[in-house]
């Protein structure tokens, strides 16, 4: 099963795939240690939170380096919608593109 990450405003914007997040389209474009969200390349960028890349005001936790190209798992189709939600943090789910 698919788990689809959300922006704020509650549009599908990418998945997960492993350790890893992928643009809808299946392009590789972050990676997961816990809850740390990272750019591909190893620079953190924010949190995992309801489904959501949020700012959680953390600080810098620094950068894990680039573990390679993952590959392309395809496009997992759209979810759609799932409605606004806020949970008071930015989402900086941009920030990985």
């Amino acid at each position: 099963m698919t788990k689809y990450l959300y922006d704020a405003s509650g549009k599908a914007v990418g998945f997960l795939r492993g350790k890893y997040i992928h643009e809808l389209a299946g392009k590789a474009i972050g990676q997961l240690q816990g809850t740390h969200v990272y750019k591909l390349s190893g620079q953190y960028i924010g949190e995992l939170d309801h489904d959501m890349v949020v700012d959680k005001h953390l600080g810098n936790l620094g950068n894990i380096g680039n573990p390679g190209d993952p590959g392309n798992p395809g496009n997992p189709g759209d979810p759609g919608s799932r409605g606004a939600r806020s949970y008071g943090y930015q989402d900086v789910f941009d920030k990985l593109l």
